[in-house]
């Protein structure tokens, strides 16, 4: 429009406190600029700092950031994944437990693009976003026996961790893969955990109490390694002179640990942007190739490894 009848245009919104009706909008795009995240557990860093950084990249693009927790429950996740998709989101952004077979029929079933962040599964028409989890475990375990270890324990997942596609089911093969190629077993030596700072806790007290306490432990999470590293105080262990921890994950408090966490970090507002970029990008069918995106993982080296 020209600039004097724009001028005028914004003077009457400016006087009527008009507000453009974003339910009108909706009925008549049959979409909202909503976009719809479930996470597992919100109260989890590192999910917490995902969220962030997907609102951050959300907002650069105009759109406003719904966010449900699954709490680790597959009936949590099929209800939020109907009731974003009811709302007509602009798209979603799944970080799942791994998808059950109903959660993913109703992927299968979405009427809007649906990215998984974090996670895959085995469907040629997924889009996904996603670090190189087997890599940077394996970097961060192959670090730990550089520094003349006899071996590395591992602190895994839960019994539920889905044995494809998600990222802990990675981060522990990538320590089977650097122990072997050290021709070291890892009979006896992967511990289940649950991925959060207190039940590791709990777990690493009876571990490094033992007899058979191990000279350094490979996390699969930095919340399980923050909990190691609060039992080996308790229990007067010096990290790294008789202990040596590492993480995954490089949360912010990884840096404020005593002493600071060696940990693998992955570029997460790169992983944001692109995972909002798929929902709102380019409707066209994509080649496989162009539906994933890989991030690398980096190793980022701290005191508790043995480092100086």
């Amino acid at each position: 429009m020209a600039p004097a009848t724009r001028e005028r245009v914004l003077a009457a919104i400016t006087e009527l406190g008009y507000r453009p009706d974003r339910v009108a909008q909706a009925m008549a795009s049959r979409r909202t600029d909503l976009i719809g995240m479930i996470v597992p557990d919100a109260r989890q860093p590192f999910f917490a700092e995902m969220a962030h950084a997907v609102e951050q990249a959300a907002a650069d693009r105009g759109k406003m950031v719904l966010v449900g927790n699954s709490d680790y429950l597959d009936e949590r996740e099929i209800h939020y994944l109907r009731a974003f998709l009811g709302m007509r989101v602009s798209g979603l952004i799944l970080v799942s437990q791994g998808p059950s077979e109903a959660a993913a029929a109703e992927l299968d079933a979405a009427d809007a693009r649906v990215v998984l962040l974090h996670e895959r599964r085995d469907s040629a028409d997924d889009f996904v976003v996603i670090t190189d989890d087997l890599g940077g475990a394996h970097l961060a375990t192959r670090h730990l026996l550089e520094h003349g270890h006899p071996y590395v324990a591992c602190l895994g997942g839960i019994e539920e961790t889905p044995v494809v596609g998600d990222p802990v089911t990675d981060h522990v093969e990538g320590w089977r893969r650097a122990m072997a190629e050290a021709g070291i077993s890892t009979e006896g030596r992967l511990f289940q955990a649950p991925y959060n700072r207190y039940d590791a806790y709990e777990i690493a007290l009876g571990l490094l109490s033992g007899p058979d306490r191990p000279p350094a432990i490979f996390c699969t999470t930095d919340d399980q390694a923050i909990g190691v590293l609060r039992a080996a105080r308790e229990l007067r262990i010096d990290v790294p002179g008789g202990l040596a921890v590492a993480g995954f994950d490089d949360v912010k408090e990884a840096a404020l640990t005593d002493p600071p966490l060696t940990t693998v970090a992955s570029d997460r507002p790169a992983m944001a942007r692109a995972a909002v970029d798929l929902l709102l990008d380019d409707p066209r069918p994509m080649s496989r190739r162009e539906r994933i995106r890989q991030f690398p993982s980096a190793l980022v080296v701290r005191k508790s490894c043995g480092c100086s």
